[in-house]
């Protein structure tokens, strides 16, 4: 029977690299700075990349007036996105489109959702698909290697395919925005915001069926109705989707959980 391995007690363990992948402007405040906040007091190395290294600012709407009272982020997650909008990573970020750019320096890559319509910027970008279909393949356990996504974030993925024509995450569990939870808050809100919770506008599909027609299998899709915290992590692939907001601190916390498995005895 072999010898379990474990680090020299005097090793030191490598820090996470983490990358905030991100557009412009709109992604959700929550799924962003909760995740942050989680990893930088796991004392994580951070960076954010957009696409021509201006500096990433969210949705609005979720921070401040009514909509940020009714439907946006909670009092104590508005603070954390104000220390993380000052901070130097998120005041510096990288540039995602830059000829030398490459995702392989970092450990573990973050998309953020965000339904504002901006957030199409890094949905649907050329450059971010190509970085994306080179990286993803090195999370297959048992790499070292996470890729972690939430909401519309989930559709960077789905949208990044292959010279078949296959998506990233085709072989994958995976979950991200409901479409109930998409259908009501849009059919709720139309009246005052018109088509604002439709990222690709009115009569646009789902983010639900946009993922789930790039699966081998629409059963790999994993869907939670319950308002609770809720992801999902890939069997194959170090991958950890989430749903939406209330997903955001399960998201981190799980995707801490992996990084520190790998250091357990083998």
């Amino acid at each position: 029977m072999e010898e379990p391995q474990i680090s020299s007690p005097g090793a030191p363990i490598a820090t996470p690299k983490v990358l905030i992948m991100m557009a412009d402007y709109g992604h959700d405040p929550t799924e962003t700075a909760v995740p942050y906040t989680a990893f930088k007091n796991a004392n994580y190395d951070i960076k954010f990349a957009t696409e021509n290294g201006k500096p990433p600012r969210c949705d609005k709407k979720m921070l401040e007036g009514f909509t940020q009272k009714l439907l946006g982020a909670k009092k104590e997650v508005v603070t954390m996105y104000k220390k993380m909008a000052v901070s130097d990573e998120m005041r510096h970020p990288l540039s995602w489109s830059a000829p030398d750019f490459s995702l392989d320096p970092f450990d573990l890559v973050i998309f953020p959702g965000g339904h504002e319509k901006s957030v199409r910027q890094i949905i649907d970008s050329p450059i971010v698909h190509k970085l994306v279909v080179d990286y993803f393949p090195k999370t297959k356990k048992p790499s070292n290697k996470v890729v972690g996504a939430v909401c519309h974030g989930v559709m960077v993925l789905s949208e990044s395919k292959d010279a078949n024509g296959h998506s990233v995450i085709r072989d994958c569990n995976t979950t991200a925005l409901p479409a109930r939870f998409e259908q009501a808050a849009y059919w709720g809100t139309r009246a005052v915001l018109g088509d604002y919770y439709k990222t690709y506008g009115h009569g646009s599909e789902n983010v639900e069926d946009a993922v789930k027609k790039v699966l081998a299998n629409p059963a790999q899709f994993k869907a939670s109705l319950n308002p609770g915290p809720f992801i999902v992590e890939d069997e194959n692939y170090n991958y950890i989707s989430a749903r939406y907001p209330a997903d955001a601190e399960l998201f981190a916390e799980e995707i801490i959980k992996l990084f520190e498995s790998f250091h357990r005895i083998v």
